[in-house]
C-alpha cells in the first residue's frame, strides 16, 4: 500500500504557494515528447517476483560487458583495474552509507577517511583546498563555474569548444536558471587546441574560462597562457579533468594557474557500474575562495581533552543556517564513492599512481601506433595520455562502432554521437587504452578496423 500523507487540499494549498495551477506545471521544464501521459505502454501491470528476476537476466544477457571483451571506451569514463581489497573497506557496516554522518561523536571514522580524500584530491589537482566530493564531474563544473560568479561579481563564462559536451550541456541547463551568459562553441578538428582562439574570447565581462584537460579529444597542452589572459582580464581559470589517472604523469592543473579544478573521481576506486553513481571532485587554488566552495569541507581539530578529532568545518547548504544564502543546491556528497576513491588512491601512493599512469600511457602508444597503421586510419593528436582520436577515411565512425560491436568489440566513441549534426566530426572516433587492455585487444581491433574500413559503404 502506497503511503500518500497528503490531501488533495494539502497539495492544491501547496501549488498556490509555488505559482502553480497544477501539478504539471512542475513539470514544463521536461520536453513533452518524454513525458509519460499514462502507464507505460506493454508493460504488464503486475508479474511474479520469479518472473520479473528471469525476464531482467534475459535483458541483462544481452549487455556486451567490459571485462568480456576488447575494451576502448572512455569520453568520461575509464575501465581500470580496482583492487578487491576496496569493495571490501567500503562495505564494512561503519562505512556503508551514501550521506555524510554529521554527528562527529559518532562518525570519526567517516570523517576522518573525507578529510585524507580532501588532502589526496588537493595534491592531485595541486590546489590548496579540495571539498568532500560532489555528485560528479559535470555537476562539479556547473558548481564552479557558479562559484567563479560569485567571486568576480560577473554573468559571463567562456567554455572551450573541447569541454566535453555532456558538461557544457549541464552547465547551460544550469544557468537558464540564474541568467548566466554561456559563450560555447564546437571542437576545432586540429591536432592542437586553439588556446589562442580560446583566449580571444575572454572580455572584461567574462567570470570564467572553462577548459578541459586532457580534453574531450584527448589532447594534452600547457594551460599556462589561458590562465595569464584569464587572470589579466580578472577573471578565473577552470579547469576540468575527467580522468584523474593523467595526473600521475603530466603536470597538476593548480600548477598552471587554475584558480578551480574539478572533475571525474570514477577512475580511482569507483568503477564503471552502468554510468554511476560517481564522483565529483572541487579544489580551489586560492583559500581566499574556500567560503565560496559548494559543499562541505572536514577539518582536523583537537577536544576538550586535547586528542586529535575530526569535525564538518564547512558546509554552506541551503539545509543548515546559510538557508537562501547557501552556495548551491548541488551539494550532496558521493560519500561511499568518494571512500572507495581514497582506500584506492591509499593503497596506490603517489609512486604506484605514477607507474600506473606510466603503464596506461605506454599502451596507448602502442595502441596508436598500431592503429595509425591501418589504411584509411589517420591519428590526429599529437600529445595525449591514454586516449586519442581517430580520423576514418569513408565511412562514418558510428558505423564503424556498430559494427565493431556486432564483432564482439567495443571500440571506442563515435564523436558523432556526442556532437549530432557536426558533419566535421562524423569521422571522428574516440579511443581509450588503459592498463586492462591487452596487447592482444590492440591487435584485435586494429584488424578487425582494417576489415571494416576496406568493406564498401552499404
Amino acid at each position: 500500500m502506497r503511503y500518500l500523507p497528503l490531501t488533495d487540499t494539502d497539495r492544491a494549498d501547496m501549488l498556490a504557494k509555488v505559482g502553480a495551477s497544477n501539478i504539471d506545471d512542475l513539470f514544463v521544464d521536461v520536453p513533452e515528447v518524454a513525458r509519460l501521459d499514462g502507464p507505460i505502454r506493454d508493460l504488464p501491470m503486475h508479474a511474479s517476483e520469479m518472473a520479473v528476476e528471469r525476464h531482467m537476466k534475459r535483458l541483462a544477457a544481452k549487455n556486451l560487458a567490459a571485462e568480456n571483451t576488447p575494451f576502448f571506451l572512455g569520453a568520461g569514463a575509464y575501465r581500470h583495474h580496482v583492487p578487491a581489497s576496496v569493495d571490501t573497506v567500503i562495505q564494512r557496516g561503519e562505512f556503508l552509507t551514501a550521506y555524510t554522518p554529521y554527528q562527529p561523536e559518532i562518525a570519526q571514522g567517516t570523517l576522518q577517511m573525507l578529510f585524507e580524500f580532501q588532502t589526496q584530491v588537493a595534491r592531485l589537482y595541486g590546489c590548496t583546498v579540495a571539498n568532500a566530493s560532489l555528485y560528479d564531474g559535470s555537476t562539479a563544473c556547473w558548481e564552479a563555474v557558479a562559484m567563479a560568479t560569485r567571486v568576480t561579481k560577473r554573468k559571463r563564462a567562456v567554455l572551450s569548444g573541447a569541454l566535453h559536451p555532456h558538461y557544457a550541456q549541464v552547465v547551460k541547463t544550469m544557468a537558464q536558471f540564474t541568467g548566466d551568459e554561456i559563450a560555447d562553441s564546437a571542437p576545432a578538428i586540429q591536432t592542437e587546441p586553439d588556446l589562442e582562439g580560446l583566449t580571444a574570447r575572454i572580455d572584461d565581462q567574462t567570470a570564467c574560462v572553462v577548459v578541459q584537460y586532457p580534453d574531450i579529444l584527448g589532447r594534452i597542452s600547457d594551460l599556462s597562457k589561458v590562465a595569464e589572459a584569464a587572470h589579466a582580464k580578472g577573471a578565473l581559470l577552470v579547469v576540468v579533468n575527467t580522468e584523474p589517472v593523467a595526473l600521475g604523469a603530466v603536470k597538476s592543473p593548480g600548477e598552471m594557474g587554475a584558480d578551480i579544478v574539478v572533475g571525474e573521481g570514477q577512475a580511482i576506486g569507483v568503477g564503471l557500474q552502468f554510468g554511476g553513481p560517481y564522483l565529483g571532485l572541487f579544489a580551489v587554488r586560492d583559500p581566499k575562495h574556500v567560503r565560496q566552495m559548494p559543499g562541505r569541507l572536514c577539518g582536523e581539530t583537537t577536544d576538550a581533552e586535547g586528542k586529535r578529532g575530526f569535525v564538518l568545518t564547512l558546509s554552506t547548504r541551503e539545509q543548515h543556517i546559510r538557508r537562501e544564502k547557501a552556495t548551491s543546491n548541488i551539494c550532496t556528497n558521493s560519500g561511499l564513492c568518494a571512500l572507495a576513491f581514497s582506500v584506492h588512491m591509499t593503497l596506490l601512493g603517489e609512486q604506484g599512481l605514477r607507474e600506473l599512469a606510466a603503464e596506461n600511457h605506454r599502451l596507448a602508444c602502442h595502441a596508436a601506433d598500431r592503429l595509425e597503421k591501418v589504411p584509411g586510419v589517420r591519428l590526429l593528436n599529437r600529445a595525449f595520455f591514454n586516449e586519442f582520436t581517430l580520423m576514418l577515411d569513408g565511412k562514418p565512425a558510428r558505423e564503424i562502432v556498430r559494427n565493431l560491436a556486432d564483432r564482439g568489440i567495443l571500440g571506442g566513441v563515435s564523436l558523432g554521437r556526442l556532437y549530432p549534426g557536426v558533419k566535421a566530426l562524423e569521422h571522428a572516433l574516440l579511443v581509450a587504452v588503459t592498463e586492462t587492455t591487452t596487447e592482444d585487444d590492440i591487435e584485435t581491433l586494429a584488424t578487425e578496423l582494417e576489415a571494416l574500413v576496406k568493406e564498401p559503404a552499404q
